[in-house]
């Protein structure tokens, strides 16, 4: 705390100082080699300087900051000084000026002096008194360059205390860039599960983590503005269990300060689809307490002699370790007329619970989707690839199935988030029947690209809530992530050996 204050009080010597030259200060009696002073501050003193602020408080140095200070000409032996957008410690202080200071030359190099005093109160209860000593100087040269001092001689609470500023700076030649932006911030780990996002309009940038992070400590990467630097600098560990200050200085001394901190904890809910199980003759992916397939139906339809291949199995040649392969299978006349013109195949969370029923309204119903999920989902991503099959079938009318049509297929893959139970506390299971259009839908994360896709490709999807509704923590949720090798599956209107390829699925949640 009271290094705090010796900070505050560092800040306020800094800026009462810059009021006016001391009365003592002795005009100056002209340049070199016949030039006048004048001559000199229009000619070589004059202008923008760029350079460091370095405060020491009881004997122990501060990091120096970047900052900027007009010189101009008030007299035909005197210049004034400003300290334009001063800043100190994260506070902005607007400009502070120093008027009038005459001008005396000594060793080649063009002094001035002055004092003031201080009787401020810095933080309630805790009166400041101070003594400042000023003194300065330019050297000419190519370029100018200025030297600042200030000594101060104060009592804070009883103390007595000493502390200096002192700042060192060059003149700027007036083509430097005043441009100060972080245009890029990118951190290379795992533990970071959305980018930067850069506000340099505010000055901030965010980005979130996984939950599973024990430490906040990265080494950012940043791009600057062409001509400026950055502090701290590109690839420096920084701890952002709390919010960092980057300070940026442009080419010519104009500062820009970023505050970048952890937007939020997220969770990861990952399907990597590595690890297969054969339960009772079908294969079906792990766990089983979460993911499901219709194989069960297929197998049935097996058992009743159809000669068919599973329409979900295990592809050893995924985009990482193994894949899902869902490849809508013809069943038109399998097991006896039980089946549908086709079967998709089919991944989705929850459980597949058969029963031997006709009527194809109730067949989409055996599909009960969603598991319970307590995280409010942000983004649904993975890769997938997807082939059309040839033979594209209405099979919408069991009775009149049509084959070999004009149309292409889709694959579809989303994934849904609903309330788990209706307004008197009941249970609510979406099934196929009702996972498009139910009203206790919330949000929703839908690929809208089913077309055909050769090679692996990435999707990222951000949710969107639907039916009007709000995430509200103190309901319980279902999350129900649904994938076919056929968009119009659950109507039976798809192409016979279209095949969809999925991997590494992840729902982003916090």
């Amino acid at each position: 705390m009271k290094k705090n204050l010796f900070y505050l009080f560092a800040l306020i010597c800094s800026m009462s100082l810059f009021t006016a030259c001391s009365d003592d200060d002795k005009p100056g009696g002209g340049g070199e080699g016949g030039v006048t002073l004048e001559e000199v501050i229009t000619n070589d003193i004059a202008g923008n300087y760029k350079g460091d602020l370095a405060v020491t408080v009881l004997g122990v140095p501060m990091e120096p900051v970047a900052q900027k200070v007009a010189v101009t000409k008030s007299g035909t032996e005197a210049v004034s000084l400003s300290i334009n957008n001063f800043s100190f410690l994260g506070m902005s202080l607007g400009d502070i000026k120093l008027e009038n200071c005459a001008l005396a030359e000594e060793n080649g190099a063009y002094t001035f002096t002055g004092t003031t005093s201080l009787d401020v109160t810095p933080v309630p209860g805790m009166n400041l008194t101070a003594d400042v000593a000023a003194e300065g100087s330019f050297t000419t040269g190519n370029p100018t360059s200025i030297t600042l001092n200030l000594d101060i001689k104060a009592e804070l609470a009883g103390q007595q205390q000493d502390v200096t500023v002192v700042y060192t700076g060059t003149r700027l030649t007036g083509n430097e860039s005043s441009e100060a932006l972080i245009t890029s911030f990118a951190i290379d780990s795992e533990l970071v599960s959305e980018a930067p996002a850069i506000d340099n309009e505010a000055g901030t940038i965010t980005f979130k983590v996984l939950d599973s992070a024990e430490s906040l400590v990265f080494a950012p990467t940043i791009e600057v503005s062409a001509g400026a630097t950055v502090s701290p600098a590109s690839g420096e560990e920084q701890d952002f269990s709390s919010a960092v200050t980057y300070t940026v200085t442009a080419e010519d001394g104009t500062v820009k300060t970023y505050t970048v901190s952890v937007a939020a904890k997220q969770s990861v809910l990952a399907y990597s689809f590595d690890e297969w199980t054969t339960e009772e003759g079908w294969p079906s992916p792990l766990p089983t307490s979460d993911l499901a397939t219709a194989n069960q139906g297929v197998s049935t339809l097996i058992a009743f002699g159809a000669d068919l291949d599973y329409a979900t199995t295990q592809d050893e040649n995924g985009y990482s370790g193994s894949a899902a392969k869902l490849t809508t299978l013809y069943t038109v006349g399998a097991g006896f007329g039980l089946a549908p013109a086709i079967t998709p195949g089919s991944l989705f969370t929850g459980k597949f619970e058969f029963e031997f029923v006709l009527d194809q309204a109730e067949q989409i119903k055996l599909t009960k989707f969603g598991i319970p999920y307590d995280k409010q989902p942000v983004s649904f991503k993975g890769v997938y690839k997807y082939t059309p099959g040839d033979n594209y079938i209405d099979g919408s009318d069991k009775a009149n199935v049509q084959e070999n049509l004009d149309g292409t297929d889709e694959c579809s893959i989303k994934c849904i988030l609903y309330e788990a139970k209706d307004e008197s506390g009941n249970e609510v299971i979406l099934t196929g029947a009702d996972i498009n259009d139910s009203p206790y839908r919330v949000a929703e994360a839908v690929l809208e690209d089913g077309s055909a896709k050769e090679d692996w490709t990435e999707f990222n999807i951000p949710f969107a809530f639907v039916n009007d509704k709000t995430y509200d923590a103190e309901k319980d949720y279902k999350l129900a992530i649904v994938c076919s090798s056929s968009k119009q599956g659950d109507k039976f209107i798809g192409a016979a050996g279209s095949t969809l390829w999925i991997d590494e699925f992840e729902v982003i949640g916090e």
